[in-house]
Parts: structure tokens; C-alpha cells; sequence
């Protein structure tokens, strides 16, 4: 492992050196165990520590098979389905991989004792199965999620729609967050050229979902002109729908949780900011009961923002703190996108104000291939821009997932794998000096900056 972390650091690459390096039989992963399941019985969520479930350990080496590519992984990212998965909310993530295993046949490797975590990725092609074309040992790449098996007919539409379709590195094992990875050659990208290995591993999934859920015929298809409501617009998510909304002539209302992060917002490009710590908004009087009067105060607030107007869309996430507020708040005919609801599942809403105000909620789950490859391309071009904030050695990366969970982070936390340092992997120099201040704008400079184990 030691000689394809060297070489691959350097930055001159060969297909054929990397052909014909050899692959370790083990390598090192950041994994959950089948029996800490029950570690964290009887805690509330908040109370549950990643850093206690999710550690660093050797696992066997795949094989690729058919249409499948081992990845030899530089960097990856922290995202919310790893810090489910490490307080083994809502299930343990194990049921998932049984499952797998039992309804595909090829898949039986995936049902293991260990969960290798991680859900993205930037690296170096190291192994290709049969049949796989477009991916060569020595490509540079990025990974998105959405591990498919395409057998039936309900994917070939829309692939999110798939009664097969999983999120590799949560409900598949050998996910990113470790120094190889096994995904499907239908997952990968071209990393992009200006880019470093962290900056390119943090986009995958927050990205492409955000695109799938405001831009894509399949969400809200914001238009020029659109006013959009963003909850934690400088989190993983809302710091990539701020630039959507605002790419596509949108006017972004965002809503943040300190002045720091409003300034984050404001340095965007975004005008209209809440910030909902500042302005006191309790949408709830006690755990079981919404404040409806919160609702109209905060809709007032938007108004008073927008010259009068109501959200034509609204982008929400946060979920059971915050849907009541996102259905009543939303316009006349408007959209209320809906995913991930990281503050709870159990959403409550006034439905007056939904049939009566003739809205629609619209659910999205993460991106079809297809939209993930756009979503890349805004990357690429610069359009969009990474929103990494820190970076973590892969030793500690439940302290990366522990920072997560507590959101007390902006923007993405990036983990470095086989990358020895951050600042690796730039191949087009030129074209990142007119972007870099964008890059760079949610770093919080080198205080995580470490060098992996």
C-alpha cells in the first residue's frame, strides 16, 4: 500500500505502472461492527458519538467484478447517512448489506461483520472487472453514490426509481472513506482537473443532490426569476443550492444559524440571509407541539426580504424541525423539495395550507447518473465550486463524523485516504488561479490539516 500511496502522491501517473502494481491483500478502512450495534442502546441521538463506533480498521481486499472498479482512494468527506450510520440510526446499517447480498448474486462479499463507511470519493482507477470500457488503471476519477443493478424496468427511465437502487458506502460495504474502495463502473467521473484530491472528493453527494432537487426535471426545476427559501444554506447541502439558486437567476433566501455562517452565505453572492439563531424563530412550544405563530412570523421575515414575495421554492432537509414553517411559508402553487431530514422523520405539517394553498411537496433522493454527471460538470467548468471547510487524516475520522453530527461545521469536512497531505492532484494550475478565491472561501486554514495513517 505504501508503494501506491507514493506513487500516486507524486502526481505522474502511467496506466501501465499502475497496471502493473500490485494490490494488497488488506488494506485499511473506516468501519462500523455488527456487534457494537447495540453500543449507543438506550441514548438519545445527540448523545451517540461517532468517534466511539467509527474506527480505523485492516479489511480484506475485493475482487471487481463484473462491471464493477477497484479504486485506489486519495481523499473522501464526511456526510450525514456516515454519521447515521455510526450511531446505527434509524437501523443498523448491517440489515441493508444482508439484503443485498441476498438479492443480488454477485454481491455476497458485501455481507461482512465490518460496514466500511463513506459515500465519496476522489482517486486513481488501480483494477477494472470484465466488461468495464470507459475506466482504465491510471484514470483520475470521483464517485457518486447510486449503486444500481438496472434489472428491471422501473430504473431505465429514472435510475433513483430502481427497486435496486442503493447508496454505496451506506447500504453497500467498501464504501470511500478508506484506501481503496470497490464501486461500480457506472459510478465514476472525471475528478476535476483544477482541482485537489480533497477539494474533488467533497461534491459527489451534497452536489448532486442539490441539482437533482432544484434544477432536474425530476425536483423543483428552479427558473430565472424564482425566489428560493435555503435551510442551512452554509451547510453541505445549502452552500451548493445557494450557488444553484443563484446560477440559474434565482434569488436564494438563506437560512443560516450564526453571523459567521451568514457571512459565508453573504460571500456567495447570496442577499437575502436569516439568521434564525439571532432572530429567535422556535417553530416548536414544546417536542410535541408546533407554534404556528412561528410560522407567520417567519414567512413575515421572508416578505419583508423579498419586496412581498412568498418562496416559489423551498429546499428542505432539515426535516421535523422545520417542515411545518416550509409548507406554510411557501407560495401559492409553490414546491416544497424535500430530503435527507436530519432533524427527525416524523414530519407534521398544517394541511390546509398545503391543499387549500394548492403546493406541492416533491421527495428527491440523491441523483440519477446522469445528474450526477452534470452536476460534476458545473464543478469542472467552475461554475460551482466546492465548499470544503476542513480536513481530516483518515485516523480520525470519527472525529471528523463526531464534528458532523454536532453541526459544528460549515460547508463539507473532507478526510484524506492514501493523499499524504492536502494540496495534491492539481492538474490544470492555470484555470484554478481565477477560481481559487471561490475554492477557498469556507477553509478554515490548517488546523485539521493532517496526514494520514
Amino acid at each position: 500500500m505504501r508503494e501506491i500511496a507514493d506513487y500516486l502522491a507524486s502526481g505522474d501517473i502511467d496506466a501501465d505502472t499502475v497496471a502493473g502494481m500490485g494490490v494488497p491483500e488488506s488494506y485499511k478502512g473506516a468501519v462500523v461492527l455488527r456487534e457494537d450495534t447495540e453500543m449507543f442502546s438506550g441514548l438519545p441521538s445527540q448523545s451517540r458519538d461517532p468517534a466511539k463506533s467509527l474506527t480505523l480498521r485492516e479489511v480484506p481486499t475485493p475482487e471487481p467484478g463484473v462491471g464493477e472498479v477497484l479504486v485506489a482512494v486519495m481523499a473522501s468527506s464526511i456526510n450525514y447517512n456516515t454519521v447515521w450510520s455510526s450511531i446505527f440510526e434509524p437501523v443498523p446499517t448491517f440489515g441493508f448489506l444482508r439484503r443485498y447480498a441476498s438479492q443480488v448474486p454477485s454481491a455476497g462479499i458485501h455481507d461482512q461483520p465490518f460496514h466500511v463507511l463513506g459515500s465519496d470519493m476522489s482517486g486513481v482507477v488501480l483494477r477494472v472487472g470484465a466488461g468495464v470500457r470507459r475506466w482504465k488503471p491510471g484514470d483520475k476519477v470521483v464517485a457518486h453514490c447510486l449503486s444500481v443493478e438496472l434489472s428491471e424496468a422501473d430504473g431505465h427511465d429514472d435510475s433513483m426509481l430502481d427497486p435496486e437502487q442503493r447508496i454505496w458506502g451506506y447500504e453497500t460495504n467498501y464504501g470511500g472513506l478508506a484506501q481503496l474502495s470497490l464501486v461500480k463502473a457506472n459510478q465514476l467521473m472525471p475528478k476535476p482537473a483544477h482541482l485537489t484530491w480533497e477539494e474533488s472528493a467533497v461534491s459527489g453527494l451534497v452536489h448532486s443532490t442539490a441539482y437533482r432537487q432544484l434544477i432536474s426535471r425530476n425536483g423543483a426545476r428552479v427558473k430565472l426569476g424564482d425566489v428560493v427559501l435555503i435551510w442551512g444554506a452554509a451547510g453541505g447541502l445549502g452552500s451548493y443550492a445557494t450557488q444553484l439558486a443563484l446560477r440559474a437567476g434565482a434569488t436564494p433566501v438563506c437560512v443560516v444559524s450564526s453571523r459567521a455562517k451568514a457571512d459565508l452565505v453573504r460571500s456567495q453572492g447570496a442577499e437575502l440571509i436569516i439568521d434564525r439563531a439571532a432572530e429567535g424563530y422556535r417553530f416548536w412550544s414544546d417536542p410535541d407541539t408546533p407554534d404556528p405563530k412561528e410560522w407567520k412570523r417567519f414567512g413575515a421575515r421572508i416578505r419583508d426580504l423579498t419586496g412581498g414575495d412568498d418562496p416559489d421554492v423551498v429546499f428542505e432537509h432539515p426535516g421535523r424541525e422545520t417542515m411545518g414553517a416550509s409548507v406554510y411559508v411557501a407560495r401559492r402553487g409553490g414546491t416544497i423539495v424535500t430530503c435527507a431530514s436530519t432533524s427527525g422523520y416524523q414530519h407534521q405539517y398544517d394541511n390546509r395550507y398545503l391543499w387549500m394553498g394548492l403546493k406541492r411537496i416533491v421527495g428527491t433522493h440523491f441523483a440519477n447518473y446522469r445528474e450526477a454527471w452534470e452536476a460534476n460538470r458545473l464543478i469542472a467548468k467552475g461554475v460551482v465550486h466546492p465548499t470544503l471547510s476542513a480536513v481530516y487524516g483518515l485516523d480520525d475520522v470519527g472525529l471528523a463524523a463526531r464534528r458532523v453530527h454536532q453541526n459544528e461545521h460549515s460547508g463539507k469536512v473532507g478526510v484524506l485516504a492514501l493523499a499524504p497531505r492536502p494540496g495534491l492532484g492539481i492538474d490544470a494550475p492555470e484555470f484554478r488561479v481565477s477560481h481559487v478565491e471561490q475554492i477557498e472561501r469556507f477553509r478554515e486554514g490548517d488546523a485539521h490539516d493532517t496526514v494520514s495513517g
